[in-house]
């Protein structure tokens, strides 16, 4: 599912226009973005939490040429599902 069959669902969940979803979903990235810069994790009990995971820097290959190249340090997003989530697939 991408971010615009995501729109059609919660439209069609709400019972709303298309436009009233497509500002809830992104009014839900932008508040979980927020959190994820503030808190560093964003909870959400049942479903799963988002956190902010931090990356080490490490040796790594370029595929084109083979050389052993330098990655830097990075953050990037974790998210562990919760337990109402994982029983439900």
């Amino acid at each position: 599912m991408n971010k615009h069959e995501l729109i059609e669902a919660v439209a069609t969940e709400l019972k709303t226009s298309k436009a009233a979803a497509d500002k809830a979903v992104n009014a839900f990235v932008d508040c979980v973005r927020k959190g994820l810069k503030k808190d560093k994790a964003v909870q959400l009990v049942g479903f799963g939490t988002f956190a902010v995971k931090t990356r080490k820097a490490r040796a790594g290959r370029n595929p084109r040429t083979g050389e052993t190249i330098q990655i830097k340090a990075s953050k990037t997003v974790g998210f562990k599902a919760g337990k109402e989530l994982k029983s439900s697939l």
